[in-house]
């Protein structure tokens, strides 16, 4: 009989134990993928400015921005895409992860990877895009200052009102801005505290 509560206990200890453990790696690794994200989103706004040098005053004098990474697939008519990103509120500091997903239709085959910043003039614009599932839908067109602090905004173009979308793809800034059928949206699992 002592053994038989002794062999509990130690299971009970073991299993407690193996939880424990589970849920500090999943922690750490929601901190990781976070960590990724931030990492992706220093080195796109660095190699924006490196391809734009005035972007970088303009996003510093931005109520915020927002910094996704997209891999997209197109095969013959079809095409989707999946991404994650970044917004930061440059006012309060506050950070919010979120994801991009994306559907097209038109002819072509290939993979596609790409970076897309968005500059947000006021906050209420930033949380407009961050609270409300933003779908983005239309062709841009060519924006010279941010309206606001006068800061050139030169390979930017205008997607709404105080907002402003990059585009970057390997070799630079992309020469189609387009943006059809993407939806941005809160990461779930990256906003738990």
């Amino acid at each position: 009989m002592f053994q038989s509560k002794f062999l509990r206990f130690v299971c009970i200890m073991v299993l407690c134990s193996f939880l424990t453990s589970i849920s500090v790696v999943q922690a750490a690794s929601v901190e990781d993928k976070r960590q990724k994200v931030r990492n992706m989103s220093d080195a796109t706004l660095e190699k924006l400015y490196e391809v734009h040098p005035s972007a970088r005053r303009a996003i510093q004098n931005a109520a915020g921005y927002a910094v996704f990474k997209n891999t997209g697939v197109k095969i013959f008519v079809l095409g989707s895409g999946m991404g994650k990103g970044i917004a930061v509120n440059q006012v309060t500091g506050e950070e919010t992860f979120m994801k991009m997903a994306e559907a097209q239709v038109g002819l072509g085959l290939g993979v596609k990877e790409f970076n897309v910043i968005f500059v947000f003039a006021t906050e209420d614009a930033l949380d407009k895009f961050i609270n409300t599932g933003w779908e983005f839908g239309g062709q841009a067109t060519a924006a010279i200052t941010d309206g606001v602090s006068g800061d050139s905004m030169q390979g930017a173009v205008t997607v709404s009102r105080d907002t402003w979308m990059y585009q970057m793809t390997e070799k630079g800034l992309a020469l189609e801005l387009t943006g059809k059928g993407t939806r941005y949206y809160k990461d779930s699992e990256l906003n738990k505290k």
